[in-house]
């Protein structure tokens, strides 16, 4: 059998990490597809969580995503009952976003579905080694976690 192409490449960290990130990506977004979801929804709607009630450019900005999408992914929650859109308590010219019952129920289901793939993504490892994974990967990241 010859030998897979692109030995060098295929063995650096940063081609193997975002093989490995690729595979989660993967296995979430199917966990979500199964609960109604997608990956986008699942962030705003574990940010509104966090925040709420938010100012839509403030949650557009902890999550990291344009405007315009930021809208597109909001019209959709709000057509499926999921967050309700509201004039910001601070701002009466800003609305507001806050989950309904129906968001806070569906983000429980997507947090224990995206809990169960990114078990399946590390079932290779013992739990010592999960452990040292995340920790490695945060201090690569960048971030705190």
């Amino acid at each position: 059998m010859a030998e897979a192409p692109l030995p060098a490449i295929r063995s650096l960290p940063s081609w193997l990490l975002g093989r490995a990130a690729a595979r989660g990506r993967a296995l979430v977004a199917e966990a979500l597809a199964a609960e109604g979801s997608r990956m986008w929804h699942h962030v705003v709607l574990s940010a509104v969580r966090d925040l709420a009630p938010v100012a839509q450019a403030d949650l557009g900005r902890s999550v990291g995503l344009d405007p315009k999408d930021l809208v597109g992914v909001l019209n959709d929650l709000q057509s499926d009952g999921l967050v309700v859109r509201a004039p910001d308590p601070h701002d009466r010219r800003k609305n507001a976003v806050s989950l309904t019952a129906d968001g806070t129920r569906l983000l429980a289901r997507c947090e224990q579905a995206a809990r169960r793939a990114n078990d399946a993504l590390l079932a290779p490892l013992s739990t010592a080694e999960r452990e040292q994974f995340t920790d490695l990967l945060i201090r690569i990241s960048g971030t705190d976690g």
